[in-house]
């Protein structure tokens, strides 16, 4: 141990060295982690909580109304950053931890970093157990924070004060490693928290993490190159990772050179402008129908920083030519592999650069780009039609409420959404401007991440207007956020989608024989069934009570003059709309696998096991 040494408690030393963590990429240097989400109780009040406030300078703190809000906060910051910069969560053991669990998968199913620090049981055992304790009944070390040893990319319980300098090393190292980054755990026991310890000076000296841009190997730079040389219908798959590296640039550069065109994943949408001709917009379940058609027949499919889930392959059922060939440029060797593909382990922008370069003289058949660039032509006249009210004294639909937004953002809003009907929509018609406007989190899906997500977005971005548009269902699950807003002095906007159920999931119990049981809104009939009249809930009302202004709009007129109000404001405001139930967006292009009822007595589960049975004889597995 060095000679020089600070006398500090652990949860002290811990904030003092997170407040000297940098990361730097292409010259960059942003803070590691930037600040501190925290709801305190027993389990970290006395240590984290006051050593919060012994380097209130170092590290700012913000105050949180739900766990797992605090994390998808904390994401949204981290992906607006690219994930260069991201920010911690700290609760007490129990609940408060567990709670933690939903984020913490949402943040590595995504990739993006977070620093979980939850309070844990005595490691002296000398209160046992304690308040909100799990006692094991073979494996005394065992607590509730064991729950994100599954979700975490790194997970460590700091029983002894020394403990802490190599696994603190070990979770920048994660947070910052673009191929291994997610949710990392630092389980922190009370007592070790406040006990005090001789702590090397050299810990808390200013440390840089480069964010590495790995280059590709050239024997898979060469087997790529000749795979996209001999096609003659290649498509680019672009995912989230496009984004994360910043290599929107780089694959504007290769399309425009070789005239590749590009379909999106939602985590991708936005790596090229809308309006660029070889954007097609999105692939897949939610796809548009020019991206679909050509996924069929593509000879190439490069999938660029793609984890090519089950929404992206239609269940395995998209790439239906017999001898597509993929080509995955990927900084994850794991994903770099899936679908048997000529793997390019590198970074997103690197590799492409490098692939430009390569593929030097070839460019795709005229006929190809005029046959791909009829097809976006004929879908942008699908978009129009279903974003445009012919009549604007009428009720909005859900597509009109988008087409009434697209009309009031500026290039550089974030439009922020994860569940419901609304990210197909979203894929389907959202016309992205710039990079990070369209932020979609479909890796998990999660109900209740809009509005939290919002505030750690307009956080990273002070100054830039961000939606984060809500369903009604969404909306019951999450809303607390909106007390934090208020007093962190974030000016978020919420459009509020009033439609009286789980739309999306009544559409999907509908075609899977479930016949939209429970998944409306309202009082049951006497036959037991959620048929009755629409709950007399009054969500606008909620919204105000929590310290929004509110917005009600009944007409497509009065929505475009809300949402202008709104985007003008510097305080938190919430647009709130019922909109006329009729489906006005254009049907799914593909298939998704949601088995269904192998044998049931009602005919409508029967009907939808033919439908099934026929959609699922087309996939297939790329081996």
């Amino acid at each position: 141990m060095s000679a020089t040494t600070r006398r500090l408690t652990t949860a002290q030393a811990l904030v003092r060295f997170l407040s000297a963590q940098y990361t730097e990429r292409d010259g960059v240097r942003r803070r590691l982690i930037a600040g501190a989400w925290g709801i305190f109780g027993h389990g970290n009040v006395a240590g984290l909580g006051q050593a919060l406030v012994e380097y209130r300078d170092a590290m700012p703190y913000h105050q949180g109304r739900n766990e797992q809000s605090m994390v998808h906060a904390a994401v949204g910051y981290a992906r607006q950053l690219n994930r260069l910069s991201a920010q911690a969560v700290t609760t007490s053991i129990g609940p408060g931890a567990t709670n933690m669990v939903t984020g913490a998968a949402l943040a590595t199913i995504n990739r993006l970093p977070v620093l979980l620090l939850p309070g844990d049981y005595f490691a002296s055992r000398a209160a046992d157990p304690l308040l909100q304790q799990l006692e094991h009944p073979v494996e005394a070390d065992v607590s509730v924070n064991d729950t994100l040893r599954p979700v975490s990319r790194y997970f460590d319980r700091i029983t002894r004060p020394e403990a802490l300098i190599a696994s603190a090393l070990n979770a920048m190292r994660v947070l910052a490693d673009p191929a291994e980054t997610g949710a990392v755990t630092l389980a922190l026991p009370q007592d070790v928290q406040a006990e005090a310890y001789d702590w090397p000076e050299e810990f808390f000296a200013e440390r840089v993490w480069t964010v590495r841009r790995p280059a590709p190997d050239p024997v898979e730079l060469d087997a790529a190159v000749a795979a996209v040389r001999a096609a003659r219908r290649p498509l680019i798959v672009a995912g989230g990772g496009v984004h994360h590296s910043e290599a929107e640039d780089a694959l504007r550069a290769l399309v425009d050179a070789t005239g590749i065109p590009v379909a999106s994943t939602q985590a991708g949408k936005g790596s090229l402008r809308h309006d660029h001709p070889a954007d097609l917009g999105g692939i897949g379940h939610t796809g548009t129908a020019v991206s679909d058609a050509l996924a069929r027949d593509a000879d190439v499919v490069i999938g660029v920083g793609t984890r090519y889930t089950d929404f992206t392959t239609a269940s395995g059922t998209l790439f239906r030519n017999p001898d597509v060939t993929f080509v995955n440029l990927n900084v994850t060797g794991f994903d770099a592999h899936k679908l048997a593909a000529r793997p390019l382990v590198c970074d997103a922008r690197t590799g492409l650069e490098r692939l430009t370069e390569a593929l030097a003289g070839y460019r795709v058949d005229a006929a190809y780009e005029a046959e791909y660039g009829q097809g976006k032509e004929r879908w942008d006249a699908v978009v129009e039609a279903a974003l445009r009210a012919e009549d604007d004294t009428a009720v909005p639909t859900q597509t009109q409420v988008l087409g009434a937004l697209d009309a009031v953002v500026g290039d550089d809003d974030v439009v922020i959404n994860a569940a419901g009907s609304l990210p197909g929509d979203l894929h389907k018609l959202w016309r992205a401007r710039s990079p990070r406007q369209y932020h979609l989190e479909y890796g998990y899906s999660c109900m209740g991440y809009e509005i939290p997500a919002a505030l750690g977005v307009q956080q990273a971005a002070p100054g830039t207007p961000v939606w984060a548009l809500v369903g009604d269902g969404t909306y019951l699950m999450m809303p607390t956020e909106i007390v934090t807003a208020v007093q962190e002095g974030l000016p978020v906007n919420v459009v509020l989608v009033q439609n009286h159920g789980y739309a999306s999931i009544g559409g999907l119990s509908e075609e899977t024989g479930g016949e939209r049981y429970g998944t409306a809104y309202r009082y049951r009939a006497e036959d037991g069934s959620f048929t009755g009249a629409p709950l007399p809930v009054d969500l606008a009302a909620n919204a105000a009570s929590l310290g929004m202004d509110v917005l009600r709009a009944k007409t497509v007129r009065e929505l475009r003059s809300a949402l202008a109000e709104a985007r003008a404001s510097d305080r938190p405001t919430c647009v709130y709309v019922e909109t006329d139930p009729t489906p006005t967006a254009p049907p799914a292009e593909a298939w998704w696998d949601v088995p269904v009822a192998e044998v049931a007595t009602r005919e409508p589960a029967r009907q939808a096991r033919e439908r099934y049975d026929a959609q699922v004889t087309g996939r297939r597995r790329h081996l």
